[in-house]
């Protein structure tokens, strides 16, 4: 008799347990944390590999850990060719690429940034990167999928190779490494150079096996990608820039919550704020790392020698305007004459 009594109160409660599984499993569920999957192709002691890790700790802070954000560095996910497109299909969340990605997607504006001595002066830069100018150029990466959230700093590219580099005649017939760009095309041409587009992952064996001789970057690249140790001379000559544009998914961006998209763009402007502050003090350092190892010599332009690279370089952009536009050039060109540039 109490063994049939008890078959409804066992049922009861295992009801109720089931029950109370099924009301838990949605809250459960909405409490997971949403991935940012964000990959770069610079290693983590760089300006752009510290800013990234700087980003993950405020984003997961500023969420109370509702955001979690997984960082792929030095090309350990996606290589230059890749990333962009990776991004456009939703595979990863967020990047950092240079801006000279930006023209073989189309949006030929960014190769602004390639001109060789386009900036006369870092705060040349940083008017047009956080200003109106810099904001246009994010809004049209839009109809791409993608939504353009800032502007990092990386300084000042310099130029190595096995021989000396201080005169334009130097550069003859020498194979020199560059990102994909046809500003950077049209750039080393000019200086009676060959240009070949190799990855950045995969530019410290070109050189060391001489597929190509030479390369461009900023200081902190070349001495964290080991690229000193190939190459026997350096040339410290400002001649062009390297900055990342910080860009999400589309898609995704604006399918977050309101209060978290807000949350992370405030984690944003906050690691935008420490990258450029540091961006220049880390390639300074870098230059004296490089200079210490004694595997590289330094030359510094002297005013001679930066005015024979002016003249040789100066029809780069006259080939180009039309390709990255008139009044975007016209537009850079105010800004620097506002800094009293002519």
């Amino acid at each position: 008799m109490s063994l049939t009594r008890s078959r409804p109160i066992a049922w009861s409660a295992a009801l109720a347990l089931v029950l109370a599984a099924m009301l838990a499993w949605p809250r459960a569920y909405a409490q997971a944390p949403i991935v940012i999957k964000f990959s770069h192709v610079t290693t983590t002691d760089t300006p752009k590999g510290r800013a990234v890790e700087r980003f993950r700790e405020l984003a997961e802070k500023a969420t109370n850990g509702r955001v979690k954000v997984e960082i792929y560095p030095n090309s350990t996910l996606y290589k230059d060719k890749e990333e962009l497109e990776a991004l456009q299909l939703g595979a990863v969340q967020m990047l950092a690429p240079s801006l000279a990605k930006f023209g073989l997607l189309g949006v030929r504006e960014f190769e602004a940034f390639d001109i060789p001595f386009m900036f006369p002066s870092r705060n040349v830069l940083l008017r047009v990167t956080e200003g109106p100018i810099g904001r246009k150029m994010l809004r049209k990466l839009e109809p791409k999928g993608i939504t353009g959230l800032a502007y990092w700093d990386n300084g000042f590219k310099v130029m190595t190779a096995n021989r000396p580099l201080r005169t334009p005649a130097d550069f003859q017939g020498l194979k020199m490494r560059i990102q994909a760009s046809k500003v950077l095309e049209v750039q080393f041409r000019a200086l009676g150079a060959i240009p070949q587009a190799i990855g950045f992952s995969d530019t410290h064996q070109a050189l060391k096996s001489d597929v190509v001789e030479g390369t461009e970057n900023t200081p902190s690249n070349i001495y964290t990608q080991k690229i000193h140790e190939v190459q026997k001379h350096l040339t410290v000559s400002g001649h062009g820039y390297l900055g990342y544009a910080v860009i999400a998914n589309k898609k995704f961006w604006d399918s977050l919550p309101g209060d978290i998209r807000g949350q992370l763009e405030g984690a944003i402007k906050e690691t935008t704020r420490y990258i450029n502050g540091i961006a220049e003090a880390d390639n300074a350092q870098a230059l004296e790392n490089i200079r210490k190892s004694g595997k590289t010599r330094i030359h510094v332009l002297d005013d001679n020698e930066r005015a024979q690279w002016r003249r040789a370089l100066q029809p780069v952009r006259g080939n180009v305007e039309a390709r990255v536009g008139r009044d975007v050039l016209q537009a850079i060109d105010k800004e620097a004459a506002a800094l009293g540039f002519k």
